[in-house]
């Protein structure tokens, strides 16, 4: 019998946003792999055992920590696209590992992914990276989940588009490279140089941290009158915290665009 992974999407924190096909997949597993990325991120952990305590029908079902590797910092000697590279072949041993010692066959291991697996999560591409090479035989399903794109637009209370333009979804590393708004409309996500701090041109910004949860923080507002307090906000957020995950949308602004139209 072959054995089954799920890929399960558990949204932006907030157990309550988790779906019921979601439930569903978590109680179909034998065993849940919750990932331990160092004391710093131990909220991650706590959120995810939150919600199998929330959720799962049964206590016969395992739960299975496992270590993510440390990413190396980018070098001259070693770019961006390098670095990420050796990275995921470090977690694809890891899983690996996991899949080949911890899941028999017949039976359904289950990961659990924050926001939704089909973003900026190196779950599947890892997984697929370990069937392609005969390094663990599986099936494999994939369960959407909330993204914190969504949670960012029903916090605003706004569309991400407006009417006729597209959104372009993009990383703080790609608009930090780019230094301009290579669409009208941009959700960036992965931003950890704050890129937005260095847009040429006007624009309005949408700011949330910890979205979807009871610590969550939006800002709103012209990008040069507000840039400040979220460089403030997220500063002490980060430190209060140890980590912090934030998405924005940023909205070029004509200079006759007062700002104060409905969206």
């Amino acid at each position: 019998m072959t054995r089954t992974v799920l890929v399960i999407g558990i949204g932006p924190g907030n157990p309550e946003q988790v779906t019921v096909q979601a439930i569903a997949a978590m109680n179909r597993a034998d065993v849940i792999f919750v990932p331990d990325k160092g004391e710093r991120k131990q909220e991650l952990s706590r959120v995810r055992y939150e919600i199998c305590d929330r959720y799962l029908d049964s206590t016969r079902r395992r739960i299975v920590d496992y270590r993510v590797p440390t990413r190396a910092e980018v070098s001259e000697a070693a770019g961006y696209e390098t670095t990420v590279a050796d990275w995921h072949a470090s977690i694809a041993d890891v899983y690996s590992g996991l899949l080949n010692d911890s899941l028999q066959e017949g039976c359904c291991g289950a990961f659990l992914v924050w926001g939704d697996p089909g973003l900026y999560d190196s779950a599947l591409r890892i997984l697929h990276r370990l069937r392609d090479a005969d390094r663990a035989a599986f099936d494999l399903e994939v369960i959407p989940g909330i993204t914190s794109v969504q949670a960012l637009a029903a916090a605003h209370q706004i569309p991400l588009a407006d009417i006729g333009n597209p959104v372009l979804l993009t990383t703080g590393r790609r608009l930090a490279e780019q230094g301009t708004l290579p669409a009208e409309s941009v959700v960036v996500m992965l931003d950890g140089q704050q890129a937005y701090k260095g847009v040429d041109g006007a624009a309005e910004i949408f700011w949330g941290a910890y979205l979807g949860t009871e610590d969550e923080i939006i800002v709103a507002g012209p990008l040069a009158d507000v840039a400040a307090e979220i460089d403030r906000k997220r500063t002490k957020a980060r430190q209060r915290h140890g980590w912090i995950m934030d998405t924005y949308l940023i909205r070029a602004r004509s200079a006759g665009d007062s700002g104060d139209e409905n969206h």
